[in-house]
């Protein structure tokens, strides 16, 4: 009598099949090529529309910086659309009006050193004489200058590169039209924007979702205003000094002082502060000396003394993120991303303080010797450790103390 035959494993080959493949080996194997064929296609259209997602990120952090502004007209009767329109209509006369005065100065300059040339070359032979006992031809240094030398050679070779950067030009303004478009509608439809995105989501996600929308408004908003306040201190002084000083368009150069320290981050003052010296060196060198003084001194009052009064009203970021976070995003979007980095980073640090339980720190020299202020717990070292603060009540059970900030 024969012993029955042990059960047979699911996904086993029947027997006296060999070495027959399992059945679902073949469908494994389509589903892996089908997730790889989908996991390139997404990433090709996301590469692809990278440059959309970039210029809907600006419109987003646009729109956030201009709906406290429209809020207010709306608080005062102004239907959201004209409200709108009217923030835009204001941004854009000032943006227009700030290039068109930079760009006066530049042609200015640009046309008062073609015609100073020739005398700035007479005093450079001048000084290399006397300075190197060395005599250079100034008659061929002159003729660079003239019909035929080598400026000509030169603006004949650049000619043909007008036409690309005519061609670069129109693309920068297409997507600045495209960025104002969602902008405008992120604005003037913003109400009904949240409630759309929210009415996907319960009711307690509805309000963390809100409580987010809310924190980027008033901190990028807030940095604007900030920067917008600095930035007028800054033409004000710059103006003053540079008519003092004699410094060719004051008023031109203290608004790109102001405007350029305030609104590009970490080497916005040094940018800020080239283009007056250099003019003051071309018109006299004793006035370059001047201009450096005084950027230099402005600088250190508006460091210790105007902008932490302001920024701590409107965005408080530590220095350290906040330089970190400018890194970080000129690597990811270049130099946009390092525009928006501020805003993103004090956005994200207010939601940081908002979740995140605060507890009381245990009182040690590494956290700024705070046990010798009145009021505060013992530090009781032993072997070179930490006691943590007695119990006084809630203070020492060990429970979250909820930070009172926002």
């Amino acid at each position: 009598m024969s012993s029955p035959s042990p059960p047979r494993l699911a996904g086993s080959p029947p027997p006296g099949s060999g070495d027959a493949r399992p059945t679902w080996l073949g469908r494994a194997i389509a589903l892996f090529f089908l997730g790889l064929a989908l996991f390139l296609i997404t990433g090709w259209v996301l590469l692809r529309l990278r440059g959309l997602g970039t210029l809907l990120l600006v419109a987003l952090v646009l729109s956030f910086a201009l709906e406290p502004a429209v809020d207010k007209l709306e608080q005062q009767g102004v239907r959201r659309g004209i409200g709108t329109g009217i923030t835009f209509a204001l941004v854009t006369v000032a943006t227009v009006a700030f290039i068109f005065v930079m760009g006066r100065l530049v042609t200015t300059q640009v046309a008062d050193l073609i015609e100073r040339g020739p005398g700035y070359l007479e005093d450079a032979q001048a000084w290399v004489h006397e300075t190197f006992d060395t005599e250079i031809d100034i008659d061929q240094l002159l003729a660079e200058f003239n019909e035929g030398g080598r400026l000509g050679d030169l603006a004949s070779n650049i000619a043909p590169g007008i036409f690309a950067f005519g061609t670069r030009v129109v693309s920068v303004l297409f997507q600045a039209f495209t960025v104002a478009l969602f902008t405008f509608y992120l604005v003037a439809d913003g109400p009904r924007l949240r409630r759309s995105i929210c009415s996907v989501f319960p009711q307690e996600r509805q309000v963390e979702i809100l409580r987010v929308w809310e924190l980027a408004i008033a901190k990028t908003g807030g940095y604007i205003f900030s920067r917008a306040v600095l930035a007028l201190f800054s033409l004000l002084f710059h103006w003053l000094v540079f008519k003092l000083v004699g410094v060719p368009s004051p008023l031109a150069l203290a608004l790109w002082v102001g405007v350029v320290s305030q609104f590009i981050p970490v080497v916005g003052t040094y940018l800020a502060g080239a283009l007056p010296a250099l003019i003051a060196l071309a018109d006299r060198p004793v006035s370059a000396l001047w201009v450096i003084s005084a950027i230099v001194v402005y600088q250190q009052v508006e460091n210790y003394l105007l902008a932490p009064p302001i920024t701590a009203q409107t965005m408080d970021i530590h220095p350290a993120v906040a330089f970190g976070s400018v890194i970080a995003g000129a690597a990811v979007l270049g130099p946009i991303g390092a525009l928006l980095a501020l805003p993103v980073a004090a956005t994200a640090t207010a939601l940081a303080s908002t979740y995140f339980q605060r507890h009381e720190v245990v009182e040690s020299s590494l956290t700024g010797h705070a046990a010798n202020r009145s009021g505060s717990h013992q530090v009781h070292e032993h072997h070179g450790g930490v006691h943590p603060p007695a119990d006084d009540g809630a203070a020492g059970t060990g429970d979250a103390q909820p930070d009172d900030r926002p």
